[in-house]
């Protein structure tokens, strides 16, 4: 076991040491409005160079230190997690590839260099998706694959466009491509790969499905790095979104994701497929607040929403490790008494999740709210924030009380204790960043307070909405359990919203089965029919032909040339 415990602490320890360095240049970045461009040229070859190209600033800096931090937490809580597993270093060096993928976007103002973090991300993704090799998990990484190869494709349509303008450091360009059709192509191929690999609506199926990764993974990717690469892509690219008539098409695609993933969480009962649907209300929200043009406050919960996801992937984690590989809600009850460090850390996390004053998530979200409601927003974006954010509490008083409250709905045998020091470890350095990470990011990256003024029942409106959500999420939990089985009345309702509005089939059976299907009959007609028959097939046959014909007259040559010689012959004697 000691070369485990090596993997892991070296890991930890280098993944940490770089991501406070990362986080105190970021904010020294950040005060002194320092931004720093990097070439390096890599190769000279006669008049050819090719040139790496970084970008340092506050955002990227920040970034990356809150990515390495939760990265070296992650690989500290799988020494524990993983300790089943002979290959744990395989496991650790897929995550460090992860990371580093993660890495090279972040720092890259080239579409190119983008592009090789992009891709990066997309294949680790798979390797971890299908980590626990069965059926189950090759269909999800598939599924995950597919859904990222679609935005891949337009990002390198996007890389073509941007020969227009003579380079791919897109970073010069920002403040120039206004009012040029090109910027807008790019624009809406750029939105439309955020789309895929921030799983909005219509490729919101694969995001609940990659959770046949180890939970460690999950912790990883849906707090800090694949989900998210989507939504940093667009703050890059604000300035081009903003005004266009794309902003108000990328408003209502996350409004929409945000609901319907707020929705469908409420009639979901695997634990882990919830928190999934929690990040994609998320995702959902930034993407909407993006589109109005507050990319910094994006960028605030993008951050903060890391720092308490990651900690309730975790705490999900040791549940379901304690729990025998259990994932279903409606089989614990009462953890509070088996795990009571890691149902505070739950708890906490969730608070944070649902905007609880003073937590990570209190200062990100009230601040979005607020600004939603000074702004000139219609009525449906407007119901949108509000009732997703509603919703967002009422999952979560559901999963608290399906998962802490009465007891344990399991069989007595197993035996559920907080015994995972590693686990616990890795969890209380999250819990730490959970608490205390949203104020201490808000004076960093909002040094100079702003006074929002408002109404008594608007400014109250977020802290109402997210109390009445909570008191309707423990309604929805007793539904389920009584003489009256109120979710057995509304079946297809149910099912509908619980599918995700149909969406997983819509994207196995419309996106991808049906379309591969008829790529196989193109491939059996026309590329190895048609195509074959009239084309190089045929060609050789012809070929082949002719040179057996040739052939017969060059084995016959001396006849051949007795009887063109007598023919020659008689013409001549005929002449004269």
């Amino acid at each position: 076991m000691n070369w485990r415990l090596n993997i892991c602490f070296i890991s930890f320890c280098f993944l940490f040491f770089v991501s406070l360095v990362n986080v105190v240049l970021g904010i020294y970045f950040c005060l002194n409005n320092i931004c720093y461009f990097i070439e390096w040229d890599v190769v000279t070859i006669n008049s050819m160079n090719i040139v790496m190209t970084f970008l340092f600033d506050w955002m990227s800096l920040l970034f990356m230190g809150f990515v390495l931090f939760i990265s070296s937490m992650v690989i500290f809580y799988s020494h524990n997690y993983m300790e089943g597993d002979p290959y744990i270093s395989r496991f650790i060096l897929l995550v460090l590839m992860f990371v580093l993928s993660m890495m090279l976007l972040i720092i890259s103002p080239n579409m190119i260099s983008i592009l090789l973090g992009w891709d990066g991300l997309g294949l680790i993704s798979y390797l971890l998706v299908i980590y626990y090799q069965n059926f189950k998990s090759y269909g999800a990484g598939m599924l995950t694959v597919l859904s990222n190869r679609l935005g891949d494709v337009a990002f390198l349509l996007s890389i073509a466009w941007m020969l227009n303008y003579g380079s791919w450091n897109y970073y010069f360009y920002l403040n120039f491509m206004f009012d040029s059709i090109e910027a807008q192509i790019i624009s809406g191929l750029m939105i439309f790969a955020a789309m895929t690999k921030s799983a909005q609506i219509p490729f919101s199926a694969w995001l609940p499905a990659a959770m046949a990764a180890p939970t460690p993974v999950s912790a990883l990717v849906h707090s800090s790095t694949l989900v998210t690469a989507g939504v940093y892509l667009m703050i890059r690219f604000n300035s081009l979104i903003v005004g266009t008539d794309l902003s108000k098409y990328l408003l209502l695609i996350g409004g929409m994701t945000m609901f319907m993933s707020g929705l469908g969480a409420n009639f979901e009962f695997d634990l882990k497929k919830i928190i999934a649907l929690s990040t994609l209300s998320q995702l959902g929200l930034m993407m909407s607040i993006l589109s109005m043009g507050y990319y910094s406050l994006a960028f605030f919960h993008l951050l903060t929403h890391a720092l308490f996801k990651a900690l309730l992937f975790m705490c999900a984690g040791v549940i379901i490790h304690n729990m025998g590989d259990c994932q279903d809600i409606r089989f614990m009850g009462g953890l509070v008494h088996f795990l009571p460090l890691s149902s505070s850390c739950f708890m906490v996390s969730n608070l944070a999740l649902c905007g609880m004053p003073f937590l990570a998530g209190f200062y990100s979200k009230d601040l979005i709210l607020e600004m939603c409601l000074i702004s000139n927003l219609n009525f449906v974006s407007f119901l949108f924030f509000f009732v997703s954010t509603g919703l967002t509490a009422c999952y979560t008083a559901r999963l608290i009380y399906y998962s802490m409250a009465g007891g344990l709905n399991m069989s007595s045998c197993y035996g559920i204790s907080d015994e995972g020091w590693w686990m616990l470890k890795g969890m209380m350095g999250m819990l730490f960043m959970a608490v205390l990470g949203g104020s201490m990011l808000s004076w960093t990256i909002f040094p100079i307070p702003s006074m929002i003024c408002l109404p008594m029942i608007l400014k109250m409106l977020a802290l109402i909405v997210s109390v009445v959500g909570a008191w309707m999420g423990y309604q929805f939990s007793m539904f389920h359990f009584g003489d009256n089985m109120f979710n057995m009345k509304i079946i297809f309702s149910s099912f509908f919203m619980g599918s995700m509005w149909f969406m997983p089939y819509i994207s196995t059976r419309g996106l991808y089965f049906h379309p591969i299907n008829l790529g196989g009959l193109f491939l059996s007609g026309f590329d190895q029919g048609w195509c074959e028959y009239m084309g190089a097939q045929g060609m050789h046959n012809y070929f082949k032909n002719m040179s057996v014909y040739n052939q017969s007259y060059q084995n016959n040559f001396l006849k051949i040339y007795l009887i063109f010689f007598m023919i020659w012959i008689t013409l001549i004697l005929f002449l004269y």
